[in-house]
């Protein structure tokens, strides 16, 4: 089961813990950041270091967990029994080569960059253990770094169990460390578990390495938001708005305008052209392109979908799995849905939805229309509610619109139907049938005056 590569670098990532004090029952690791589970983060910083192997320690809600993520490249470890940090790293050991270089991750510290691991893990060799701290002003409830008169690391205690003066110390233990996997597992082999929680510390290697000669280096994180893990769903939130922040920085840098920065979320990830303007409160998940001179309004929701060059998006429009071509203009208050590509130069306007639809070039569905399971040509104009029947109870049916056509408002069609090019569809119809091209089609029912009569009053 061991390494075939000597020297590798493999990563632990321990994902064990219930998380009782995030009161839910989704496992903690699977609650999101950014549209991400906690443990994707970690999963995607330690694909980004080209770690050989990476091994997740999982526990409560493991199967959960497995599903969730969907990552077939990562070895998969139960801690049936959680007793601790060093118990866990401990279940991976059997997966390391003793040359490895081996370093410990949590999948509920998200933000740890790729660049502080980079650095951590170059200060490890045969006779040296890197270990991420940081100061911090309040550090209750993180082990403490012991140093000597000489300042170098001598232990980690754990705050249930320091001292006054041991408390009053602010270089914490972020519990992130690098180290060679044989002196990890001859350091775990011989762990105890006499202290207040009754458990196996992974921190009690710091000692046991210096007993050995191993000297203990230590790297400080570019920033604190990298070692703050989440306990509970105020935490959570912190740290959203901390990545969110660092998300709208990096776009405004690259070319973006945000209105305000504050009320921007990227759920996923962006790829935003040139001279891109976001108003407020928009959200962007998953996969998301914005082509060049972007505009998007207000309270707008984006997921999954490419928006091309000169594209107009007035506020309160919903956008999912759809492709907009170059000059379009949506909305406001527009639904486009899964499968639908419009065309260059088309227009939806307010209160329309299109689901799984083509709309053609310089078509236009302005007013309060649905469109769905349809084709529909080149410069088509769709008159305000007009509904395409496509369900009838059990299954979806096709609407095939042609060039050029003309639809009156309040006009139903009733699919499967073709609609030729250049027809025309007066207001009020319900069609049923085919309509010719180049006609004039309509259907309504006789308008009738009845005279003498009377409106009903109240007796």
């Amino acid at each position: 089961m061991a390494q075939q590569n000597p020297m590798a670098l493999n990563i632990i990532i321990l994902a064990a813990g219930e998380g009782s004090r995030m009161r839910s029952a989704i496992p903690k690791v699977l609650h999101k950041l950014g549209g991400i589970p906690l443990l994707g983060h970690v999963l995607q910083t330690s694909h980004s270091l080209s770690a050989e192997r990476v091994v997740v320690v999982y526990g409560h809600g493991g199967e959960q967990v497995r599903a969730a993520l969907n990552e077939p490249d990562v070895v998969w470890v139960e801690q049936a029994e959680q007793l601790g940090t060093g118990h866990a790293v401990l279940q991976g050991i059997p997966y390391l080569a003793k040359d490895d270089t081996v370093l410990i991750l949590y999948g509920d510290v998200p933000l740890t960059s790729a660049h502080t691991l980079q650095r951590l893990v170059s200060r490890v060799d045969d006779n040296s253990l890197a270990l991420l701290t940081a100061d911090l002003e309040d550090p209750s409830g993180y082990g403490r770094i012991v140093r000597d008169e000489r300042r170098q690391v001598t232990r980690i205690v754990e705050d249930k169990d320091a001292s006054d003066e041991q408390r009053s110390i602010s270089e914490i233990n972020t519990g992130i460390l690098a180290v060679k996997a044989a002196l990890l597992g001859e350091c775990l082999s011989a762990i105890k578990n006499d202290n207040a929680q009754g458990e196996y510390y992974l921190t009690d290697i710091i000692a046991m390495a210096v007993e050995k000669g191993v000297s203990i280096v230590t790297e400080s994180p570019d920033s604190i938001d990298e070692i703050i893990g989440v306990n509970n769903r105020v935490q959570l939130a912190a740290l959203e708005r901390s990545f969110q922040q660092t998300q709208a920085e990096r776009l405004m840098m690259s070319g973006v305008t945000l209105y305000d920065p504050a009320r921007f979320d990227l759920r996923g990830r962006l790829q935003a052209g040139s001279d891109v303007v976001i108003d407020v409160n928009v959200v962007l998940e998953g996969e998301v392109v914005l082509g060049d001179r972007v505009q998007i309004g207000a309270n707008v929701i984006i997921k999954d979908a490419s928006i091309g060059d000169d594209v107009v998006i007035r506020s309160n429009c919903v956008i999912e799995g759809a492709v907009i071509g170059h000059s379009c203009q949506l909305g406001p208050f527009a639904r486009v849905r899964p499968e639908t590509v419009c065309r260059e130069e088309v227009r939806i306007g307010n209160f329309v939805e299109v689901k799984k639809s083509t709309i053609g070039s310089g078509s236009k569905i302005n007013h309060l229309s649905y469109v769905g399971d349809s084709t529909v040509g080149r410069e088509v104009n769709i008159g305000a509610g007009t509904i395409t029947c496509n369900y009838d109870g059990a299954n979806k049916h096709q609407t095939d619109i042609g060039d050029n056509v003309f639809i009156g408002s309040n006009t139903q069609i009733i699919a499967p139907v073709k609609i030729g090019a250049g027809a025309t569809i007066g207001a009020g119809s319900t069609i049923t049938r085919d309509v010719p091209g180049d006609e004039l089609t309509l259907s309504r029912a006789p308008q009738e005056t009845l005279k003498g009569w009377v409106r009903p009053a109240k007796k």
